[in-house]
């Protein structure tokens, strides 16, 4: 078993920075930490010297739907393609996003998530936006596909991910919404919710059948209103996680940098990227809809509605800073929020011994020069 460390770093994570700081991996995992010349003592096979550079834990995207110029409905190939076109940017684990289709076809791309999730340790499992999703506010999903969560159907998708579904955004609007929601919970995924035109009550009703996220906060929902507090303001009392697509487009950077005050330690950066992500402008297709990507801006061809993302997580970092948000909370955002979401924050999200060894170096402008996921370099400048 090979290992790294990394010396001379500004290790910034939800623990704080730390300048001078050193790490040891060995193999998966993180061995050793330290600030000086500790390192020395481990006699490391490989040394990076991280002189002006900062270290923070590798990101994990919740909510991303691909990458790179493919698409996760596409099958497990391009799953993986999607993925590796983020490791660049920061992104060692993430769950692949799937939007509305009919439960059928939904239920084959769990089963093939669920193969690859099998074989590939840095794909988490697969997150469902959709179906059960208001027609209202359905943003860039088929109204065709959109439906109530009857017990076969919750039954069939569950069944088909094999134990790998991690995250399902619903409406609780739906028919049938509380009930599925509880199920969802006891087979171990994390309910979000979205994609609704649910008020302030019927949002808490549903944080209180279990759900513990809103999916990306302010799109696909009414706003915070003073007489009605809606979905973001049940988020924000009820104590779930925010996700949030901090590209300068979904949401505005100041009202961003206020969710951090309102929610700390509950923000979820996640890119909601489409295939164009990392890819050039163009035509593309999002479960079956056209989406013209002009100026790294998704929008569907018919309607002209945001269609997800071009983003990646170092840019929704850079975003961040430049809006002012302090740079732990933001590392935060990216690293042990999403962990914690997951049920993963005992082994991802930190840079401690004991924690996988997934690491990122920034140079001084805060662009990505290394990345390192279990045990392997996923980018090298």
């Amino acid at each position: 078993m090979s290992t790294v460390a990394f010396h001379s770093t500004t290790k910034i994570d939800a623990d704080g920075e730390t300048p001078d700081f050193w790490v040891v991996a060995a193999g998966r995992t993180i061995t050793a930490t330290g600030t000086g010349a500790g390192w020395r003592d481990h006699d490391p096979d490989e040394v990076v010297d991280g002189t002006g550079h900062r270290l923070t834990p590798g990101f994990i995207d919740l909510h991303v739907h691909g990458g790179g110029g493919y698409s996760h409905e596409d099958g497990a190939e391009s799953v993986a393609r999607a993925l590796a076109a983020h490791h660049p940017h920061g992104t060692t684990r993430a769950v692949a996003s799937l939007v509305s289709n009919p439960i059928e076809q939904l239920s084959r791309s769990l089963a093939g998530i669920a193969d690859l999730t099998g074989t590939n340790p840095l794909l988490l499992g697969s997150h469902l936006e959709g179906p059960f999703l208001s027609v209202g506010k359905r943003g860039a999903h088929n109204a065709d596909h959109l439906t109530d969560p009857s017990e076969e159907s919750v039954g069939r998708l569950l069944d088909a991910a094999r134990g790998t579904l991690r995250h399902i955004t619903l409406d609780p609007e739906r028919a049938g919404a509380l009930p599925a929601i509880r199920r969802f919970v006891t087979a171990g995924v994390t309910v979000a919710v979205g994609h609704t035109e649910a008020g302030y009550e019927q949002s808490l009703s549903a944080l209180h059948a279990g759900a513990t996220v809103l999916t990306h906060a302010f799109n696909g929902m009414p706003g915070l209103h003073h007489r009605d507090p809606g979905p973001v303001g049940a988020a924000l009392v009820g104590g779930a996680y925010l996700e949030v697509i901090l590209d300068g487009h979904h949401v505005h950077p100041a009202v961003v940098a206020m969710l951090f005050t309102l929610a700390p330690h509950r923000i979820v950066l996640v890119t909601d990227a489409m295939a164009a992500a990392a890819a050039p402008d163009g035509q593309y297709l999002l479960g079956g809809l056209a989406v013209e990507v002009e100026d790294r801006v998704a929008r569907l061809r018919a309607t002209g509605s945001l269609a997800g993302s071009t983003l990646t997580l170092d840019a929704a970092l850079r975003h961040a800073l430049e809006a002012g948000i302090p740079v732990v909370p933001v590392i935060e955002a990216l690293t042990l929020a999403p962990a914690r979401v997951l049920g993963l924050s005992d082994s991802f999200g930190l840079v401690r011994p004991g924690f996988a060894a997934d690491l990122v170096l920034f140079d001084h402008a805060w662009q990505v020069t290394s990345v390192l996921a279990d045990g392997a370099w996923l980018h090298r400048a």
